[in-house]
């Protein structure tokens, strides 16, 4: 069977104060059909005007780091590939650490949840307007009737070899979704800020949970995505590999 290749790149570096340095953990979907990117971490643009993009005071709360060779231009190119054939862009939600690169990729049908794009228009102070001024072409889905290891999915359409499906895990934002592509007998599930830290998957105590409380929309549906998770973990690890956004560790674990 012919799958879509998977690479594992970080797109930004995000560093707080009294805290460990966090990924911007991206996917990079290979297919002879082109390219597609599962979130697209910090842009160009971000890297060459952060003040007039995002501004200091989310700067500082974010912890963002300016480097263009991490854009995922950079990375792609880094890769052998070409910028220009990134024909899809899968987004897990639209906080600004996930989709400053939207706009180095004009060409690309953006696919989102029909919540979380609602959310973004709506004018919610988490989402950044400046992102999205490139008027992106978007396509969205809503709710459906197919299940997924027990959760809603929503099939992706992107005509690749392997099948990509946004799941719903919302609470973070209310639209929030994973990804997941399938590789042959197996899955692969990009769990976004479902989780920060791979921790949160058998931990109830982290010190990173008091920051998801704080940063989620609403906190019941996040914890109530948490738990479904921890359930995949636990009763279908042989089937589903899970990676979240900011996790270094994972993505040192397949660098």
């Amino acid at each position: 069977m012919t799958v879509t290749s998977v690479h594992h790149i970080n797109c930004g570096t995000l560093r707080v104060t009294g805290y460990p340095p966090v990924a911007c953990h991206c996917l990079l979907l290979e297919d002879k059909k082109g390219l597609a990117l599962v979130d697209t971490g910090i842009g160009l643009l971000d890297v060459r005007d952060p003040m007039g993009r995002l501004g200091q005071a989310l700067i500082d709360m974010a912890g963002f780091q300016f480097n263009e060779p991490e854009t995922a231009v950079r990375r792609i190119e880094q890769l052998g590939l070409q910028s220009e054939d990134v024909r899809h862009i899968v987004l897990t939600h639209g906080d600004p650490d996930h989709v400053g690169g939207l706009a180095d990729f004009p060409q690309a049908l953006v696919h989102v949840a029909a919540e979380e794009l609602a959310q973004v228009q709506s004018g919610h102070g988490r989402y950044v307007p400046s992102q999205f001024e490139h008027k992106p072409h978007w396509q969205t889905y809503g709710a459906s009737q197919r299940r997924w290891f027990g959760l809603e999915a929503r099939p992706v359409d992107l005509n690749f070899s392997s099948e990509v499906l946004l799941i719903p895990l919302f609470g973070h934002t209310l639209g929030h979704c994973g990804v997941a592509i399938r590789q042959q007998n197996r899955w692969l599930l990009h769990v976004g800020d479902a989780y920060y830290l791979r921790a949160e998957l058998t931990q109830d105590d982290h010190p990173v949970s008091a920051i998801a409380k704080q940063r989620a929309d609403n906190d019941e549906w996040r914890r109530r995505s948490l738990s479904e998770l921890r359930r995949l973990s636990r009763d279908h690890g042989d089937e589903i590999e899970l990676c979240g956004y900011h996790d270094i560790s994972e993505l040192d674990a397949v660098e």
